[in-house]
């Protein structure tokens, strides 16, 4: 009876967005998701990844909680909940969250808040960490890549034209026009935003007529719209780059992926605050950081099953890497224009 009972229990905080993953009075630390679930093979589940890696590491109870529909209130709503048993720590992942952590960092003084990927609204409060991302080194590795892989005609499918998106794109170009002027040759790519972070009709015929007209690889960067790209690789015979984390596992069309670190991330800044006595130390309290390969926290997969490359191989990518994690190649980060290039030549489509 006590074990049906205990199964009622969890079944029934699971359909109300909280799984409970550990024993105890209440959960030390928790997550909450965007409005996904952490299956998604994407921000929501790297971000519960490095929670869990470090909560069972350390003996820390930890939860997450998943919002009922895609509001700032219902994210609020589970935070709520999160403080309500227990958590001491409460992590954000995602842009979604700008306002909500904003909010949330106010109302609950004394809870310790990691924001991924965005900033809260108004500024970070002293109890507030936000990590951002330098996607411009992400971008780059990827396209220095695919073009010393021996790929010419690349394409770049972008979302919505916001910072980070920019950033990876603008990347992209510079990576590829590192490696293309390191190899003398000559480099074409189409330039595109869907204006959308999700898959559309619009989006795959797009991918498709560029695959039609010779684009060998095209960078899928935002959200969903992987799925409508991969889509027209996989009729088209394309290859594709993945973003943010490893979307090998999405379709054998997908070669890399541009990836932020987040489950480092996480264990990174929770390291530093219980190794500081559950306080944010100086140096982080109400600052926005911004991680990159200095930090390993971005890059390319490097797994077996990852790594999809023809001729390019994984120490010609450690060594491209350990030159960007140490300075001696520098990425901008700058968005207000195109990099200037002279091996690749990139079409900027409407």
């Amino acid at each position: 009876m006590k074990k049906l009972l205990a199964a009622l229990l969890v079944l029934a905080m699971m359909l109300m967005g909280v799984a409970a993953l550990a024993e105890g009075d209440g959960y030390e630390l928790a997550l909450v998701t965007d409005v996904g679930n952490i299956d998604d093979q994407s921000f929501n589940q790297s971000s519960y990844e490095g929670m869990v890696a470090y909560a069972e590491e350390n003996g820390l109870t930890y939860a997450y909680y998943r919002p009922s529909e895609d509001s700032d209130e219902a994210r609020l709503e589970q935070i709520h909940n999160a403080v309500s048993n227990g958590a001491k720590v409460v992590i954000l992942p995602g842009y979604l969250f700008a306002a909500s952590a904003g909010e949330a960092q106010t109302t609950y003084p004394d809870v310790d808040f990691i924001v991924l990927d965005t900033e809260p609204e108004g500024g970070n409060t002293a109890n507030t960490v936000s990590i951002l991302y330098q996607e411009e080194q992400a971008g780059f590795l990827a396209g220095y890549a695919v073009v010393k892989d021996g790929y010419t005609k690349l394409g770049y499918i972008g979302g919505m034209d916001v910072p980070a998106v920019i950033r990876f794109g603008y990347g992209f170009i510079q990576g590829a026009e590192y490696a293309a002027q390191e190899m003398g040759v000559e480099v074409e790519m189409k330039y595109w935003y869907s204006y959308s972070f999700n898959p559309s009709d619009d989006i795959k015929n797009k991918a498709a007529s560029w695959y039609t007209e010779g684009t060998e690889v095209i960078f899928s960067c935002g959200g969903g719209i992987y799925n409508s790209v991969v889509a027209a690789a996989e009729e088209g015979n394309g290859k594709v780059v993945g973003v943010d984390s490893d979307q090998a596992h999405v379709s054998e069309t997908i070669i890399t992926s541009a990836m932020k670190d987040l489950p480092n991330s996480v264990i990174l800044a929770l390291t530093r605050l219980y190794d500081n006595g559950g306080e944010w130390p100086e140096d982080m309290a109400g600052v926005t950081q911004n991680l990159g390969a200095a930090d390993n926290c971005v890059g390319l997969p490097t797994a077996e099953t990852s790594w999809r490359f023809n001729t390019f191989t994984v120490d010609e990518y450690n060594a491209i890497y350990e030159q960007v994690k140490s300075g001696e190649i520098t990425i901008s980060n700058s968005i207000d224009e195109l990099p200037a290039t002279t091996a690749v030549t990139v079409d900027v489509q409407e």
